[in-house]
């Protein structure tokens, strides 16, 4: 495994490991409102296996928008994926959590990241992944693609209906030269198998949503995106889990893939690189404190063992080639930093 570690300050670059053996690359630095830079094309090592060719990652950026969000931009075109910035704080990493912590969304920071979105991704609503998205839906007019509770969520707090796409997963979908294939997933799992705000609606809520207890989980799916005919792909998780018959055949070129907080999912890692075939790049992702403002380098969150998860991707797959994300970094299609 090659890893590329993109930070500003060496902050949260992993300490041990086969350091060695890394090539560490320093993020090229933007400020929160510049827009995104556009993508130079490079030699892509997933291509080399038969996936998506060096140039057409030239005509793709990813910018990782912090938790499992990211802007991909194909062209002058932008799509979103769960994208949540305002990260305001729940008492959820000082031991303080607190339920009914009012909903809250921050137009200027969340205005600073999105540029003009034609379409946004959600893979399960969780105030981390939905709580931004009714400000974005009203805002811009972009179309949303999520489940059938997400779509109530949205029409309860004010999105238009006619703006929501409901897919449950196996869907393939068309924007006109962007491919969205919709895939059924699974939200990941505590210590105890739990998790926070189960449950799913098939109808409105009774009331208008107003704290994170009103947003449950409602199903999750996972969406791999595809850049004109030949990538790159990249496949997008919202949560630690999966299903494994689901993801099996997609082989992505970038996997974006979330860090575990525990152990309940059965060899996670390892089955989920053989179902999607040992993607030639591998991108970890909602392994940051996400109630620290989208600033400088990620802050960790202590629960995540970001890590082992490295040296779990490194013996299933030593060929991949790792990038820790860094919020400050756009990246090509191939997960390479690009040039200012």
């Amino acid at each position: 495994m090659t890893q590329d570690i993109h930070v500003t300050d060496g902050s949260v670059a992993p300490s041990n490991r086969g350091l060695d053996r890394r090539t560490v690359l320093r993020g090229a630095a933007l400020g929160a409102a510049a827009p995104l830079i556009s993508a130079t094309a490079a030699t892509a090592s997933a291509g080399d296996r038969g996936r998506g060719s060096g140039s057409a990652a030239g005509s793709a950026s990813f910018r990782w928008l912090g938790t499992a969000g990211w802007r991909i931009d194909v062209g002058d075109r932008t799509v979103l994926f769960d994208p949540y910035l305002t990260r305001f704080t729940t008492g959820l990493y000082d031991g303080a959590f607190e339920p009914r912590t009012p909903l809250q969304t921050r137009p200027a920071v969340v205005d600073a990241h999105i540029g003009r979105p034609e379409l946004v991704l959600v893979s399960h609503s969780h105030w981390d992944h939905l709580a931004d998205v009714p400000y974005i839906a009203k805002t811009t007019g972009a179309r949303v693609v999520g489940t059938e509770t997400t779509y109530h969520l949205l029409v309860a707090l004010g999105v238009d209906a006619g703006q929501i796409s409901v897919v449950k997963g196996g869907e393939v979908l068309g924007f006109g030269g962007i491919t969205v294939e919709v895939v059924p997933s699974l939200h990941s799992r505590n210590k105890k198998c739990a998790y926070f705000a189960p449950g799913t609606l098939n109808a409105p809520p009774p009331t208008v949503p107003s704290t994170i207890s009103d947003l449950p989980e409602g199903d999750t799916l996972a969406f791999q995106v595809t850049a004109g005919d030949s990538g790159p792909s990249a496949f997008l998780m919202g949560a630690s889990d999966f299903s494994e018959r689901a993801v099996r055949g997609l082989r992505p070129d970038l996997a974006m893939i979330a860090v575990p907080s525990s152990t309940a999912t059965h060899h996670y890692v390892p089955r989920l690189l053989r179902a999607l075939d040992t993607p030639g790049v591998v991108v970890p992702v909602h392994w940051d404190n996400f109630e620290v403002p989208l600033r400088g380098s990620p802050v960790r969150d202590p629960s995540m063992d970001l890590e082992a998860f490295l040296a779990q991707v490194e013996k299933v797959s030593p060929a991949t080639r790792v990038v820790v994300p860094d919020y400050r970094t756009v990246y090509d299609g191939d997960m390479h930093p690009g040039s200012d």
